[in-house]
């Protein structure tokens, strides 16, 4: 937005003559040569009449007065208030009209502006003032000008002719907003442009009748600075923002994006605050695309919600929708987040109290795929309710966890279900300085009722399942957790401080007959790494509860500098199981298996503060290979870092662990493991030049995922910006890397420009890839 400080020429120069208030005999006639100027910026007064308070002091090489008429100061006239200074060839003051007159190279400064001026003129009665053929820069940031002629008409109001502005330095001429007046109110904050023109190298490239602009803190209805970019998917780009001020508590902005390919779309964002909470309602929509093989309009649309009311009261909303599936690969858009193929449609509202808590929470998705067998559940309600009662005896805690739900699906092979669970337990927490041992346990008791009618079973019992409509199931889950923190007095390696934290931890659930329950209303399977080794549960939520007679242990080692920053850590952990843990499907223990689960293996270093590692293993002993892994290297300097990361996840991994795809349809995804690697890196090339790039390659399929690089010049008032991307868009195949597909990629080069300073850094970041894997810091402690 055009912000202009509360200072924009007009309280600044409403001190320029402040000098003339004094009279003759008070002051003091000295010589003086030069001038001590503020040429940084400097705080203001706290008060204005603390300010006007202070004593005054004039230096001049003369002083004429004629008692009754009028006061001359004439050479090198200096005159200084607190942190205000005038500096000017001659000052007057005509004593009958009670008129000051400052003439001949006037220049203020009071370290927040300084001005310079042909020609000052203060009526002390009717406290008007005039400057003509003046120059200013503002001190506190960018921002200079030049004006014609300054007129005060009011304590707040002033009138410029002819005016200009800039937060170009001195000497560039690069860009200026020019008018042929400007009406400043400062009660109002608001500043009027009439005949406002935008001038690139003096040259004018837009214009409107009038322009307003606020010129402090309050919001004001108008015009957002556009922006304008190019790209070969979407040719030129503008986007003309307009914000309007509605009311204290909401406001809105609304968007003209033109796309030289497709068309105008309208977005808009609309904000409030209510005594419910704060909220957001985002909306796009493109009458119609020109690249669209549909002829309907395209629309996206979210709505999001937070506050919480009365202390008790908590309520959350977050919808979002748009109107076909293609609608991100093909459009820019800032609505829903979209991370797993799939717009989130929920609502919950929650009461809370010390001793219990309530909700109700509906949950929706629109599936972004052509998928139609693997629809996700609705959840059309969930009722919820618990109960905690902590110290119901000495080192005994109770609580209750307790829920009604309905599970409803659109697809054709998938059973509705309402489900009502109940889960009392109790806890023994131990701990102190060093320690911890935390024992509980719980009963897990769930009633089904599945809607089998008008569905097709074939395939989940081909799964493994005998589904029954009325059904349920009582598990009993006992689990014993204890840790220690073991710190060395002895330095290692001299100077580091080491700990070790071993931890091991019980785990009991029986095995129960659960094939008559469909097990994916809304659960998946939970990731498995070193701080995996200690949940309770294999599985989220509790449609399928994983049976478990295992013993987990791990330790952490820690190594700490002399100012107690953790410089290195590794962790490692392995579950020793009496038998094997069940899966949903419950099918009976391979011959062979292993009585222990894969190591699990995490650590972080940091050198320095410069050189920083993250990786983490899962190593299977009885296979002798490796689950997964991952790892990721950088290293900073003053101009920025370069990093390098891999991520591995076996093909046996997946077909084992990844049981909530049926059959072979992991194929559609992979049919080799996933194995990647990436380097990303930025760099300050000069002061003014940044570069930017990633690149990304599947090691799998030989074929690079996406590379991304970028360019940005930046100036002290203007930016350039330039951008390749070509990514991975889809396979030319139903099937991911079938060996007839081929890749299809998408190249895209941009182009981004615009103005700095003055509130405002109109679109300074770089274009990204929509589709880029998002940069992490590795050691995430120091994140």
């Amino acid at each position: 937005m055009l912000r202009f400080p509360r200072t924009f020429l007009a309280a600044s120069i409403s001190a320029a003559l402040f000098a003339p208030q004094t009279q003759a005999e008070d002051s003091q006639v000295t010589r003086s040569t030069e001038i001590s100027g503020i040429e940084q910026c400097a705080a203001p007064q706290l008060e204005e009449k603390n300010s006007q308070e202070q004593p005054i002091n004039v230096e001049a090489d003369k002083l004429e007065a004629i008692n009754g008429d009028k006061a001359t100061y004439s050479g090198n006239v200096v005159v200084t208030q607190g942190t205000k200074r005038i500096k000017a060839n001659n000052v007057t003051l005509h004593q009958k009209e009670n008129v000051v007159v400052a003439e001949g190279d006037v220049q203020f400064n009071d370290g927040q502006v300084k001005t310079r001026s042909d020609k000052a003129t203060n009526n002390l009665n009717s406290d008007q003032m005039t400057l003509e053929n003046t120059d200013y820069q503002f001190l506190c940031q960018p921002g200079r000008g030049h004006a014609v002629y300054i007129s005060r008409t009011g304590k707040a109001v002033y009138q410029i002719e002819d005016g200009s502005i800039t937060s170009c330095p001195e000497g560039d001429s690069s860009w200026r907003f020019v008018a042929s007046s400007i009406d400043i109110d400062q009660d109002e904050e608001e500043a009027t442009f009439y005949n406002p023109r935008f001038e690139i190298q003096n040259v004018p490239v837009m214009y409107l009748p009038m322009l307003t602009v606020p010129i402090g803190d309050t919001r004001k209805t108008g015009f957002l600075y556009p922006s304008v970019s190019y790209g070969s998917q979407d040719g030129m780009e503008i986007e003309v923002p307009f914000y309007w001020n509605l009311a204290p508590n909401y406001d809105l902005e609304t968007t003209l994006h033109y796309m030289q390919k497709r068309g105008t779309q309208l977005n808009s964002k609309f904000r409030y605050l209510t005594d419910l909470g704060s909220g957001e309602i985002t909306s796009e929509y493109l009458p119609e695309d020109n690249q669209y093989e549909d002829d309907s309009a395209r629309w996206g649309f979210q709505y999001e919600h937070n506050g919480i009311y009365e202390k008790n009261w908590k309520f959350t909303i977050d919808y979002s929708k748009v109107s076909d599936i293609d609608y991100f690969s093909d459009l820019s858009s800032s609505v829903g987040n979209r991370e797993d193929g799939q717009l989130m449609q929920e609502g919950e509202a929650q009461y809370r109290t010390q001793n219990w808590d309530a909700s109700i929470l509906v949950r929706n998705f629109q599936l972004l795929t052509e998928s139609s067998s693997d629809l996700p559940y609705k959840l059309l309600p969930q009722l919820s309710y618990n109960y905690y009662a902590p110290e119901v005896m000495r080192y005994l805690d109770f609580d209750l966890k307790s829920h009604v739900a309905r599970f409803e699906n659109d697809s054709d092979n998938k059973p509705s279900a309402t489900r009502v669970h109940i889960e009392p337990g109790l806890t023994i927490p131990l701990g102190n300085t060093w320690g911890t041992w935390t024992t509980d346990a719980r009963v897990l008791g769930t009633y089904y009722q599945q809607d089998l009618n008008d569905i097709d079973l074939t395939d989940i019992k081909a799964d493994g399942y005998d589904l029954k409509e009325s059904t349920s199931r009582v598990v009993p889950e006992f689990r014993s957790h204890a840790g220690i923190t073991l710190e060395s007095n002895d330095k290692v390696f001299g100077e580091y401080t080491q700990t070790l934290e071993p931890q091991v931890q019980y785990l009991y659930i029986p095995k129960v007959d659960q094939k008559d329950i469909y097990s994916y209303y809304d659960t998946t399977l939970l990731q498995t790494d070193y701080y995996g080794l200690f949940r309770s549960h294999r599985y989220s939520s509790i449609d399928y509860i994983a049976s478990a007679n295992q013993l987990s242990y791990g330790a952490t080692t820690r190594f700490f500098d002399d100012q107690y920053k953790e410089r290195f850590n590794v962790s490692f952990g392995q579950i020793f199981y009496f038998h094997s843990a069940s899966t949903p499907q419950d099918v009976d223990e391979e011959e062979g298996s292993s009585d222990f689960s894969a190591w699990a293996i995490e650590t972080d270093f940091n050198y320095d503060d410069y050189l920083f590692y993250h990786g983490g293993i899962q190593y299977d002993t009885h296979k002798d290979s490796v689950q997964t892994g991952n790892s990721t290297l950088e290293y900073r300097f003053d101009q920025g870092y370069v990093q390098a990361n891999y991520r591995y996840v076996s093909l046996d991994y997946i077909q084992e662990q990844a049981s909530f795809i049926t059959k072979d349809n992991y194929r559609n995804y992979t049919t080799d493991g996933i194995s990647q690697a990436g380097l990303l890196g930025a760099y300050q090339i000069t002061p003014k030049w940044y570069a930017t790039g990633q690149y990304f390659y599947d090691l799998t399929i030989d074929e690079p995922l996406e590379w991304i690089a970028g360019l940005r010049y930046t100036s002290d008032c203007w930016y350039l910006g330039f951008t390749y991307s070509r990514e991975l868009d889809h396979w030319n195949s139903t099937l991911y890397n079938y060996p007839d597909a081929t890749p299809v990629y998408e190249n895209n080069f941009g182009i981004s420009f615009g103005i700095t300073g003055l509130g405002t850094n109109m679109g300074t970041d770089l274009i990204s890839s929509s589709s880029s894997l998002g940069y992490g810091r590795p050691f995430f402690l120091n994140n």
